[in-house]
């Protein structure tokens, strides 16, 4: 059995299922918004070069974009459940089939972390007082990525998750101290700095016990890749749904419990757990902190309106997937819901979600508000009308899937 010919038919197996929904995407003007975004970021990263701001936090700007790029690892394997079975007697020729998914993964996001800093080199050489090389600077930042790419790999294949866990926070913390070292401090001291580091953390990482190939936590991890595609895909178009990842999260264990115990509510309670137990939520507290960091920090400029209404666009696409969690429930189907109200449910918790969301945003431009009324009173009105455009969107889908159904 060639095993590079398997995994490379398996990966036009899994792309095959997802390009022809590329075309509804494309359809949704999502290539229209993001040009109109790419228009208004160079216009505003413009504006920013040939008038930079006095004593910009260059270093620290640098720091906090370049690190999650560099330190974020992955590897699509495209293992099934079968395969523990009839892969399993090729275990000791496995390392050929995983060596090119692990250099795809690296290669793939090597140049994602290229590209952000091609786009923040004019603005650290005009701002840092003394930068460091580009051709330095990217030698390192690959070769940062190379171990973070291996340590990430050999966490995966280590028999206790404690042991894991240690690694991942061991690896964020040498990815982190060399970035700033090489950020802070001169090239030679930097240098000798991150290679005595990285020797250590390749030494050490060389000592836990490890599987040969954790076959369950790779199918695992697959199938969690696989459903964060179809995630994205169905903001856009209803798309088959794959295992979602259930997250405890004991802190939100009461959102909800003051709904009425009726069959009218009783959808939306099951929205309400859904949402607080799955990934849609953490993404959406993530782009809920990044926003109001880049709302604080542009909070005096134009720039903010565009990261307010792009922040809460991004909520509502995410919140939108929310419709096609329980779609092909089956005790959906038998439980005597009445007419319509799971739709009706649906809107109205995704509605009010988006506008909470729209005023946390709003917060940080209450400072302008006496000086800038016009920017921070306009930027609030256009959010509320994207988040009216959101729910005109959703009441047109659940009438067209009603109008489906009584065909």
């Amino acid at each position: 059995m060639n095993l590079k010919e398997l995994l490379s038919s398996r990966r036009g197996q899994f792309w095959s299922q997802v390009l022809p929904y590329l075309g509804y995407v494309l359809q949704s003007g999502v290539a229209v918004v993001f040009l109109f975004l790419l228009i208004a970021f160079s216009a505003w990263y413009t504006s920013i070069l040939i008038n930079v701001p006095e004593e910009l936090p260059i270093r620290w700007i640098m720091l906090g974009i370049l690190l999650p790029l560099t330190i974020f690892s992955s590897a699509r394997t495209y293992l099934k459940p079968a395969d523990v079975v009839f892969l399993l007697p090729q275990e000791s020729r496995m390392a050929s089939y995983f060596s090119s998914a692990v250099i795809r993964g690296i290669v793939y996001k090597l140049i994602l972390l290229l590209l952000a800093v091609t786009i923040l080199w004019p603005l650290y050489i005009r701002s840092d007082t003394d930068p460091q090389g580009l051709t330095f600077t990217v030698l390192l930042l690959s070769g940062l990525k190379v171990l973070s790419g291996w340590g990430s790999w050999r966490e995966q294949h280590m028999v206790y998750k404690p042991a894991a866990a240690g690694f991942r926070l061991l690896r964020w913390s040498v990815i982190g101290l060399a970035l700033a070292s090489w950020l802070w401090y001169s090239p030679v001291s930097s240098l000798i700095f991150v290679t005595l580091l990285a020797a250590a953390y390749l030494a050490a990482s060389l000592i836990p016990v490890r599987h040969p190939v954790p076959w369950e936590r790779f199918i695992q991890l697959e199938k969690r890749h696989a459903a964060k595609v179809m995630l994205i895909l169905s903001w856009f178009v209803n798309v088959p749904q794959g295992e979602q990842r259930v997250y405890a999260r004991k802190w939100l264990s009461r959102w909800g419990s003051g709904i009425p115990w009726s069959k009218e509510t009783a959808y939306r309670f099951l929205l309400i757990k859904s949402l607080s137990r799955s990934e849609s939520f953490g993404i959406l507290l993530r782009v809920l902190a990044l926003g109001l960091v880049l709302m604080i920090i542009t909070g005096g400029q134009l720039a903010s309106a565009a990261v307010y209404l792009v922040a809460l666009m991004i909520a509502g696409l995410q919140l939108s997937s929310l419709r096609n969690v329980h779609r092909e429930s089956f005790w959906l189907m038998v439980y005597p819901l009445p007419e319509g109200s799971r739709s009706r449910n649906e809107v109205k918790l995704l509605v009010q979600l988006q506008l909470l969301w729209a005023v946390l945003l709003w917060l940080p431009l209450l400072p302008q508000l006496l000086s800038q009324p016009v920017r921070v009173l306009g930027t609030g009105a256009a959010g509320l009308v994207l988040v009216w455009g959101f729910r005109a969107a959703a009441m047109r889908k659940a009438k067209k899937e009603l109008e489906e159904d009584d065909l």
